[in-house]
């Protein structure tokens, strides 16, 4: 394939990137303080953090692999830009009411003053895990696709997502990774009405012709509403997406760090009616992309090297303009970098106030931190891409072990006398009856989750009545 990205594309890529890393230095004078630098003295707007958290929530394995997913299979995904506005007032209500008030910097924070040290830094321990293997797939997939799509080196792909994001996050922490994610938030959802509405105009009938393929070839068929443990089914992708969505919004520090620094309950409640919003107008509208382009390619032969996930960029180089074309791929790598600079700061966070408490220069020490993640996350970058199924093999693990932490989040706040003991006797449960679920029985990825989280949170429920604990105190808790 003969394929060449152009001058006017790279020179609008180049200076997407030194606009990035010109806002990070432009933050990093601002850094007097480590909660500067971890939270942006408190004070980021809400909007804007609305719009970090998208971006950072939305990486380019979504941005590309929703399209992807339309594409080749159906729309039945559709189920999760409905969760979100439900999952919406339930973390509210449950979680950040009682953030707010503890005034905490991580949410694992919390998990001390309700479990104590022990569970705090054993659930700040499976994030930080959690996150860094993330982090791989985040930078290597859009790398990947860039690559065979654009001719760049697949090398200068992931240098760039990964070194570039670094450099502007270790100067200007926080603020630096909000501002520069409400620029790249811009850029992909404007990306993405653009390439919408390219498809609407580029094929024959427009939306009608879309929509009735889509039908006629089954693609508007949102899932079997029997549960059936083998197949993908309505109830079943609402059941699991609604716990998915609250351990993202609820539990996990990239969130929770922004939704803190807007500094009050009531910035945060429009931060994440924004956001829910959001998701369920883009997650639409990256489906709806994924129709276009199978309306478009009707009759076309694609390249054998071409899969589902790399059709949406394939399309932009070959069949938009340059200057378009470039913009609509910085819009790729947008998507990339929003989640590998919150996913560094997050980590760098949680390493510091979670597990270096008396260190005095924090921000020196954070920004440090940050560069070495960067280095390291960009360098398994690398190593993904030397191993296979890594992103279905990364959402098992995260089913074994993001969904326990949801558990003892849940068994905290909703609970008086839940206690560790008990959850760790849930842990012991969910692990083991996951792989079971995973390896033996061979169900279906989508039950992973939720039947992770059911075992791990009941056992610990009925494990904790056989420890004797003092009751938590009614602030720690819903329940008063």
């Amino acid at each position: 394939m003969n394929i060449t990205f152009g001058t006017l594309n790279y020179t609008i890529l180049a200076l997407y990137l030194l606009g990035m890393v010109g806002i990070g230095l432009f933050f990093a004078r601002k850094q007097e303080s480590a909660e500067m630098f971890f939270l942006g003295g408190r004070k980021l707007p809400w909007l804007a953090v609305a719009m970090s958290m998208y971006a950072s929530l939305t990486s380019a394995v979504t941005y590309l692999g929703l399209p992807g997913t339309a594409y080749s299979e159906n729309i039945s995904l559709i189920i999760v830009c409905i969760m979100s506005p439900v999952v919406a007032p339930v973390i509210l209500l449950l979680f950040y009411p009682i953030y707010h008030r503890l005034r905490v910097t991580t949410s694992y924070e919390y998990i001390e003053k309700r479990f104590g040290a022990p569970a705090h830094h054993g659930v700040a321990g499976l994030f930080v895990l959690a996150r860094l293997g993330w982090l791989g797939t985040v930078i290597y997939a859009p790398a990947m696709a860039m690559a065979i799509v654009t001719g760049i080196p697949l090398w200068s792909c992931i240098c760039m997502m990964g070194l570039l994001a670094t450099a502007y996050t270790a100067p200007g922490g926080l603020a630096a990774v909000v501002w520069t994610d409400v620029v790249q938030f811009i850029i992909l959802v404007g990306g993405a009405i653009w390439v919408a509405a390219s498809l609407v105009h580029g094929v024959d009938g427009g939306t009608e012709t879309i929509m009735a393929l889509a039908k006629e070839t089954g693609r508007l068929h949102i899932a079997d509403w029997k549960f059936d443990l083998f197949a993908m089914s309505g109830p079943i992708v609402a059941i699991s997406f609604f716990f998915q969505l609250m351990q993202d919004y609820g539990t996990d520090q990239v969130t929770v760090q922004r939704l803190m620094a807007t500094g009050s309950l009531r910035a945060t409640v429009k931060s994440v009616c924004f956001n829910a919003c959001t998701d369920f107008f883009i997650i639409g509208l990256l489906l709806f992309i994924g129709l276009g382009l199978f309306a478009f390619f009707q009759g076309l032969e694609l390249p054998a090297s071409i899969t589902s996930d790399k059709v949406m960029p394939y399309y932009i180089i070959h069949y938009l303009p340059q200057g378009v074309s470039g913009l609509l791929i910085t819009a790729v790598f947008a998507a990339a970098m929003s989640s590998m600079d919150s996913g560094i700061n997050s980590i760098a966070t949680v390493l510091i106030n979670d597990f270096m408490e008396s260190t005095e220069d924090k921000v020196r020490l954070a920004r440090i931190l940050t560069v070495v993640l960067g280095v390291f996350a960009t360098a398994l970058a690398f190593y993904v891409s030397t191993l296979g199924g890594i992103i279905k093999a990364f959402a098992s693990f995260m089913s074994l072990f993001s969904a326990p932490v949801l558990a003892l989040f849940l068994l905290g706040i909703l609970t008086r006398r839940g206690n560790f003991q008990g959850w760790l006797v849930g842990l012991c449960a969910s692990v083991p009856a996951t792989l079971w679920l995973q390896k033996i029985v061979e169900a279906h990825w989508v039950y992973y989750f939720p039947f992770s989280f059911l075992v791990a949170f009941a056992t610990a429920w009925f494990a904790s009545r056989l420890f004797r604990t003092k009751p938590a105190p009614k602030e720690l808790t819903v329940l008063h």
